[in-house]
């Protein structure tokens, strides 16, 4: 995949799924016993099939949360964003973030029974840095400025510049064995990496089955292949349709779905454990290329002036609305701590009429607005997957059809949604979203390349404030940063290049088993209950 299309991909995994599995845990209490019993399968739901499963190039957010049931990283993130050992057993910064060491644990060895090494993870980091191999991670958290060498147990990782985030940027690298890099094509339709569980059956559409290594002695937190109440067998269903999912999960045929929408009453009733995390299902996202209304910065403030953020939230949220913090809402969530820096209008219609006006769309006697003797029109899509989109969208169009603006409800199957936000740019706005664990992230979408240049900004956004601060706030040190990052990310609220009405919380669901699921399952968490 060349790096256009690898961008493309990669921002439609972030911008499409609105139920990017993200930040802030919570959980019930389940109905079990509690007491852990080793053994069995643990089941789990994913409302589609993963497709490709190799683990560097791998895009949907099915596969990248199937790639993660068996690819581990150095450093494991747990539920409340901290990095601990995993792979490596330690590690040392430089006091210029341009280095860091990673001293690997000793056995880990690979699904194909080899060693895993500091030379293979070396090699791992190599091949991400490497713009021609358009990897997951390239860009965003390793790039050509890295580079990894090997010293016996030891790996170490230079950056040519200074990198406030090494840690995280480097340590959650899911690493692949060596096998794998030197035949990515290989990993289609297996897996070669250092997981619990290793794939034994995959077929696509229906089910993957994982069996549990035996000679398991290197997991987060002393986890070993004989820690009480892990399964024997982990599988994988696929289940398209979200009341079956519901009813195997009640059932207890499965024993974790993500469950919203109307399913989800029945299934809280019935008092099921759960793990929460954070969905931005309300943010709004802009596109500004020229041609488009919404590239004014005047008609972007008076369209989210006009909304009645408090309204639309609770019906995007289905009642469950959450004030959002921050642009960044996914795992190890950096630089959310101390935010927001940035304040979101209040509502006010007659002032969205002075914008517009201001603007030059005047309204007409037939109470629509024009310029030029076109009318204002906006294309406003969502996720016709999400159940409450519609009917939030539907709200958003009633107020602004009563402020004269013509506005287009458009919902997308994932194809359709696709194709308009990054082949054809035929959208204005939207229940648009992504969801990324830290600033530099969110800077590859509103600050990078657009995707003419293979790059990620494809809602054209052009912030020179954002740029400077972003470009500070890069090779700040770690002290520092963080203010940096969330000064930048105040200005994009400012110039309204995106509007977060409400966050939520997407919970999945649990039925004779816990797990820790800081955006995905973590396997070495699973536990069986009585």
């Amino acid at each position: 995949m060349n790096s256009k299309r690898k961008a493309a991909a990669a921002l439609a995994t972030a911008a499409l799924t609105a139920v990017a599995l993200t930040a802030c845990t919570s959980s019930q209490s389940s109905d079990s016993s509690g007491e852990y019993v080793s053994g069995g399968t643990f089941v789990t739901a994913m409302s589609g099939d993963p497709g490709s499963l190799v683990p560097m190039t791998g895009i949907s957010l099915e596969a990248r949360e199937i790639i993660s049931f068996h690819y581990e990283s150095l450093v494991y993130v747990n539920a409340d964003g901290e990095l601990l050992p995993w792979l490596a057993e330690s590690w040392e910064e430089d006091a210029t973030s341009t280095s860091i060491t990673y001293t690997l644990k000793d056995g880990i060895t690979c699904a194909d029974g080899t060693p895993f090494t500091a030379e293979t993870a070396a090699a791992n980091i190599t091949y991400n840095a490497d713009p021609a191999n358009a990897t997951f991670y390239y860009g965003a958290q390793v790039s050509e400025r890295m580079t990894a060498t090997a010293d016996g147990n030891q790996l170490t990782v230079t950056s040519s510049t200074p990198d406030p985030f090494i840690l995280a940027n480097t340590g959650t690298v899911e690493m692949v064995c060596q096998a794998g890099l030197d035949d990515p094509d290989s990993l289609v339709e297996t897996m070669n990496g250092t997981g619990l569980f290793t794939l034994d059956k995959a077929t696509p559409g229906s089910s993957y089955t994982f069996t549990k290594r035996d000679d398991y002695t290197w997991g987060p937190e002393d986890v070993t292949s004989d820690t009480k109440g892990l399964p024997d067998t982990f599988e994988v269903r696929v289940v398209t349709d979200p009341g079956t999912a519901a009813n195997l999960l009640l059932s207890g045929d499965v024993n974790a779905a993500s469950i919203g929408g109307a399913d989800q009453d029945r299934v809280e009733a019935a008092g099921l454990g759960s793990e929460g995390v954070r969905n931005p299902i309300g943010e709004m996202l802009f596109n500004e290329r020229p041609e488009r209304p919404t590239s004014d910065p005047l008609v972007r403030e008076a369209l989210v002036t006009a909304i009645d953020r408090e309204q639309v939230g609770e019906v995007v949220t289905d009642g469950t609305a959450e004030e959002s913090k921050s642009l960044v809402v996914k795992s190890p969530y950096l630089c959310v701590a101390d935010g927001p820096q940035w304040t979101l209008p209040e509502t006010d219609v007659e002032k969205s009429g002075e914008l517009l006006d201001e603007a030059g769309w005047t309204l007409g006697s037939d109470g629509k607005r024009s310029k030029d003797g076109e009318p204002l029109t906006i294309k406003f899509i969502y996720d016709a997957a999400t159940p409450s989109h519609a009917a939030a969208a539907e709200l958003v169009q009633q107020t602004w059809d009563e402020l004269g603006v013509t506005t287009e409800l458009s919902g997308n199957d994932a194809n359709a949604w696709s194709e308009q936000l990054f082949s054809t740019f035929d959208w204005d706005t939207g229940f648009v979203q992504i969801a990324p664990g830290g600033p530099v992230i969110v800077n590859t979408f509103f600050g990078g390349e657009t995707p003419d240049k293979g790059g990620n900004n494809f809602m054209f956004v052009d912030n020179p404030e954002y740029d400077a601060l972003a470009e500070q706030a890069k090779t700040a040190s770690p002290e520092e940063t963080c203010d940096l990052w969330q000064q930048a990310e105040a200005k994009l609220i400012e110039r309204t290049d995106v509007f977060p009405i409400a966050d939520a919380q997407d919970f999945l669901y649990l039925n004779g088993a816990e797990v820790e699921r800081p955006n995905f399952i973590r396997p070495t968490s699973i536990r069986m209950v009585g």
